[in-house]
Order: structure tokens, then C-alpha cells, then sequence
């Protein structure tokens, strides 16, 4: 240790040896001027100062590398022809020129790694090749003397070209950029995370050291690409230091582009994180100074804003506006993540629908099965009905009518499930899925996906039995309409108030029921039975054929008539009318066809 001190501090002072260069066979020689130009330099097999380097090696020297860098002019000339190489070849043979201090071989090693990506390249062919062996062994022999930065771009480079993790002089540079962590720079630092992350991932042990690094030095954060990399890169590897990008992010916000807005949207969604004041802010200076957006940032945004269900009217109106004119032009997987996106939202732009609709009529050589299944299933979440209704559906059942059976079985239930919310479900679409071979393979399944998958075959049974009357069946049988209560639901402030404003109204218990699952997949909030004079009437008493085990027998008196009271509570819902939501209108037309007056509760 005392000797590794001793040489780091007196590695400056030491002098310069001049050999000659070994001859080199005609074949691998370098271009003839840059052969003179290598020719020319003394050799320096000690010669330490940093060498100049392209900008795609630098993360920032330190001032004393600037000074020293470009107090060689020598150093610069070699740096120059290491940088302008466009061949592995013409780098091996700067090695084979000179005695390469371990600055310059570390530099050859980085540009061997860029052209590799650059080119496409085999990198085994390089790792075998006993000049790379050499070069590493510069590096090795005199690593405590190579610069930061370019220790920095050393280790990215021998991970990208796929040195083995185990072998010494690779454990060398792990080791020697650990011990050197606190002498980085903040930029050098964020670049190294950004790397590690996508190429190690979480498990790595040097990602772990540069991002507790990174949380203490935090304040040093500056310059919005920064903080754009590290959140979009680094950010879900750490919550702590995710959180201070977030303040730092909301401190800068007005000085991002639309693409900076874009990567941090998306960097928020991907990594669950709705943190509101930020993305306020965001909206606010995207609306203010950013009049176009091209198709990308627009269609990335509406994900994002989606995937996290934040809800921004001016937005969203901006954003269906702006890709409006987009929709003729985009390929049909765009199409599809453009409406899910507005669906998920619950946010119903009619132009753009409409467009996407025309799209669909206009394309439908180009559009699978699978794109034609996503854009109905927003519709109907939407519960939108293009104004060319006939011509839209028409095509629908043409492409869907041989094609049934080759969908899987949770995407043909949400198929036949938002056709039945749209109305368009034919005997067919009702046949496939009722089928007793269709729904027995999820008979004791008691997984959530599977509980999902049944509520749905129910509210199909419901439209089958209520809205088709020419269908003949088969129907579910009796032991699959009770669905399964979902675990822990708490009880709103809606369903609460509720509550105490019918318990006056009741007078007695026995006057109403709440929360009724019915035999059709809904639940109805709370349920009674008023006379011709529109007084509450004992439920026990009459026959309810909308639940599956009824308490009386009675038919209902003559004037009286059913009341259902169903909650409308959705959260964050831009747009308040009702008939925006498919499974509330389904819910509704089907309890009226059961009998009932419904009464909308909000």
C-alpha cells in the first residue's frame, strides 16, 4: 500500500524514455500520414499526462487533466490519431508503433469498444487478439496513473466489448474506480450509474457504491440532462435518490423541452411514481411554451399520463387535438396505444375517435385481429358508437367471423364482453364464450384474473338473457351467477351517506336491502319497493328474480314498482357525464331490463 502512495505521488516526475519502434510488416501498416505523424512522436512508455479526447469519451476532466492535457502537444497528436481511427486494425497498430503509457492504451481501448458499436463488429475477434491482451496489460501494470475520466470510460468500455467479470486485471479497474468513488466528479458519478443500470442492473455491487455516492452528494445536481438521465436511467434502482430528482426536476421544470417532459413522464410511469406537483407542473409549462409536439412526444405522453392516471383536461384536449391530423398516418400499433391511452383516461375526444374509426374502415388489410380487438375495447370503455355505426360494425363482424376461435380466451371474453357493452354482440359471439367447454376450465379457479374473467361471462349471460331476445342460449348455469365478493372493500363516504339518507326514508329494515349482488354481475347499492302511492312496501315478502335465492314468493302489487340506487363514484374522472363509462351504461340498461327504476347516486 505504502508502495502503490509513493508511486502515485511521484508518477509525474518520472522521465521519458525514447525507443525506437519495432518493424512492422508492410500489410498492417497504418495510413501512410498517420504512419509519419506516429513516426514523428518520441516514445513514452512513462509519459503520463492525459491524453485529448473525443467528446464521446468525456464526462468532464478535472482541471488538472486540462492542464496537463493540453500541456503536451505530443500526447495531443497521439490522442488525435487514436480518435480519428476507423478500423481495429489502425488502433492495434498505434500499439505496436509505441510504448503506450496507460492513458493512451486505455484510450485505444475505449475507441476499440466505439467502433465495435459503431460497426457492428465482433468483439470476440478483438478479445482474442494478443495486441488487445497487451493493452490491457498497460492498463493493468499502471492503473492507479490512468485519469479519472478516462478510468471512468475504461470500465465501460471492457464491460460493453464482454471482458470477463472474473479475470484479474477486469477486477483491477472494478477495484481501482471503488477506491477512487469520492475523487469523481458528480457528472462522472451519474454517468457511471446510467451504464451500470442498464448493463448490470440492480445486483451490482459498484452500481450500489456510485448511488449511495450519488444521495450524498445529491446538491451538486445541476443541468436538466442530468437530471433527466439519472431519473429515466437510474431512478427506479433508488427510491431516495428518485425522490430528490423529482425536487430537483420540479425545480428546473421550466426549463425542459419537450423532450426532457417526455423522458420524465415516461421515467414517472414506468416506475409508478404520481407525483403530483411535478407533473402539474410539467402540464402547465407544456401547455405555456410548447405550441407543437411532434407524434412521439405526444403519443408518450398520452401513456404515461395514462399508465398513471393523472388526470389534466387542457392536456389531454391539447394532445387529441395535436394528433388529430397524425391519425391517417400512423402505423396501426400507434392507433391502438393512442385510443388505450384515452380509454384508460376515460377521456373521449369525438374527432379523434372518429378518426380512429375512419382509420380502421380505411385499413383494414393492415390491421390484425388483435389491433381490431384493442380499439373496440376502448370503444367500449368509452362507450363510443361511431357516427358510421352500420359501415364500422359490418366490417367488425367480417373480420372477426372466422377468426374466434384463434383468440385467446381472456381476450375473446373482453371482445364479446364490450361488443355486449356496444350492442353489437350477435348469437355467434354469445355461443363461443357461454359455451359449457368455455367456462368449465375456470370452474375452481380462484385466482384474481380468473374471479375477473367470471364477472364478465356473467354480464354476457345478463346482455344474452336481457337484450337479445332471439338467442336460445346456452346460458351460465345457476352455480356460476353468484360472483365472488371482492376481499376488504371498504365502504365510501358516498355509500355511507347513502345509507343514513334511505334509513330515513325506509322507515324499517325490512323496507330495503343494500348492497344486493345480483344474479347479472351488478351490484346495486341499495334496493326497495314503493306502492302506486310511492311508499316503501317489506322486500321479504315479494319474489326477486334478480337474486339468486329469493326470500318470497309474491308477484309485486299492482302500481308498485322496484328502485335501484347505484353509486356513481369514479375518481379522477375528467369528463362527468355518465354515459361515458360502457360497464356503467351496461350496468344500467341491464337493471332497468330486470325491472327496476334506477336512481343515480352521486
Amino acid at each position: 500500500m505504502a508502495a502503490r502512495l509513493v508511486q502515485r505521488c511521484c508518477w509525474r516526475h518520472l522521465s521519458a524514455f525514447v525507443s525506437t519502434p519495432s518493424a512492422v510488416p508492410a500489410s498492417l501498416l497504418v495510413p501512410a500520414g498517420k504512419v509519419a505523424m506516429a513516426r514523428a512522436l518520441p516514445q513514452a512508455p512513462f509519459a503520463l499526462f492525459h491524453t485529448s479526447s473525443p467528446s464521446s469519451w468525456a464526462d468532464g476532466f478535472s482541471v488538472r487533466e486540462q492542464v496537463e492535457e493540453s500541456g503536451n502537444p505530443e500526447h495531443k497528436v497521439i490522442g488525435e490519431l487514436i480518435e480519428t481511427a476507423t478500423s481495429p486494425q489502425e488502433l492495434f497498430q498505434l500499439s505496436e508503433l509505441h510504448n503506450l503509457n496507460s492513458n493512451q492504451a486505455s484510450l485505444i481501448i475505449t475507441q476499440l469498444s466505439r467502433l465495435a458499436a459503431e460497426k457492428n463488429l465482433e468483439t470476440e475477434s478483438i478479445l482474442q487478439d494478443e495486441r488487445f491482451q497487451q493493452l490491457i496489460g498497460i492498463t493493468d501494470s499502471q492503473i492507479s496513473q490512468v485519469w479519472n475520466n478516462t478510468l471512468v470510460n475504461l470500465l465501460k468500455s471492457l464491460y460493453s466489448l464482454g471482458v470477463d467479470s472474473s479475470r484479474r486485471e477486469m477486477q483491477s479497474v472494478e477495484q481501482e474506480v471503488l477506491w477512487r468513488l469520492r475523487r469523481l466528479t458528480f457528472r462522472q458519478l451519474a454517468s457511471l450509474a446510467e451504464f451500470l443500470a442498464v448493463k448490470q442492473g440492480k445486483e451490482s455491487k459498484l452500481l450500489n457504491e456510485v448511488i449511495k455516492k450519488l444521495e450524498l452528494r445529491w446538491t451538486e445536481l445541476e443541468g436538466t440532462r442530468t437530471v433527466v438521465t439519472l431519473m429515466a436511467k437510474v431512478g427506479h434502482v433508488s427510491p431516495a435518490l428518485m425522490d430528490r430528482l423529482e425536487d430537483k426536476a420540479l425545480e428546473l421544470a421550466e426549463q425542459f423541452n419537450p423532450d426532457d417532459i417526455r423522458k420524465i413522464t415516461l421515467a414517472l410511469a414506468y416506475q409508478n411514481r404520481r407525483c403530483v406537483p411535478l407533473l402539474r407542473a410539467l402540464s402547465y409549462h407544456l401547455i405555456q411554451k410548447h405550441p407543437e409536439l411532434s407524434l412521439n412526444i405526444l403519443m408518450d405522453l398520452i401513456f404515461a399520463y395514462g399508465k398513471l392516471n393523472f388526470h389534466q383536461p387542457q392536456v389531454f384536449q391539447k394532445i387529441a387535438t395535436d394528433l388529430h391530423p397524425h391519425v391517417s398516418a400512423m402505423t396501426p400499433v400507434e392507433v391502438t396505444r393512442c385510443i388505450r391511452s384515452f380509454a384508460l383516461l376515460k377521456w373521449l375526444s369525438l374527432p379523434l375517435s372518429e378518426a380512429i374509426a375512419q382509420y380502421a374502415l380505411d385499413n383494414t388489410k393492415q390491421l390484425s385481429v388483435t389491433h381490431l380487438c384493442s380499439i373496440i375495447l376502448s370503444f367500449a370503455r368509452l362507450n363510443f358508437q361511431p357516427s358510421g355505426n352500420e359501415d364500422f360494425f359490418n366490417m367488425v363482424h367480417e373480420m372477426l367471423q372466422d377468426r374466434l376461435d384463434n383468440l385467446e380466451p381472456h381476450l375473446l371474453t373482453d371482445l364479446v364482453w364490450s361488443l355486449c357493452v356496444l350492442q353489437q354482440a350477435k348469437a355467434p359471439y354469445l355461443q363461443r364464450v357461454l359455451a359449457p367447454e368455455f367456462h368449465a376450465r375456470i370452474r375452481g379457479d380462484q385466482s384474481l384474473k380468473a374471479q375477473n374473467l367470471r364477472l364478465k361471462l356473467i354480464h354476457i349471460n345478463a346482455a344474452a338473457k336481457l337484450e337479445s331476445p332471439d338467442y336460445r342460449g346456452p346460458f351460465l348455469p345457476a352455480e356460476m351467477l353468484s360472483a365472488a365478493e371482492p376481499a376488504g372493500e371498504k365502504v365510501t363516504l358516498l355509500q355511507s351517506s347513502l345509507r343514513e339518507a334511505l334509513a330515513g326514508v325506509l322507515g324499517s329494515r325490512d323496507n330495503g336491502r343494500f348492497d344486493v349482488r345480483t344474479i347479472y354481475g351488478w351490484q346495486i347499492d341499495a334496493e326497495m319497493v314503493v306502492n302506486n302511492e310511492n311508499k316503501p312496501l317489506p322486500l321479504k315478502d315479494f319474489a326477486a328474480p334478480h337474486l339468486l335465492r329469493s326470500e318470497g314468493t309474491k308477484p309485486l302489487p299492482r302500481g308498485a314498482r322496484r328502485v335501484a340506487f347505484l353509486r356513481w363514484e369514479f375518481p379522477n374522472f375528467s369528463n362527468r357525464s355518465k354515459d361515458l363509462l360502457g360497464r356503467y351504461v351496461m350496468a344500467r340498461r341491464h337493471i332497468q331490463a330486470a325491472g327496476f327504476l334506477v336512481v343515480d347516486v352521486s
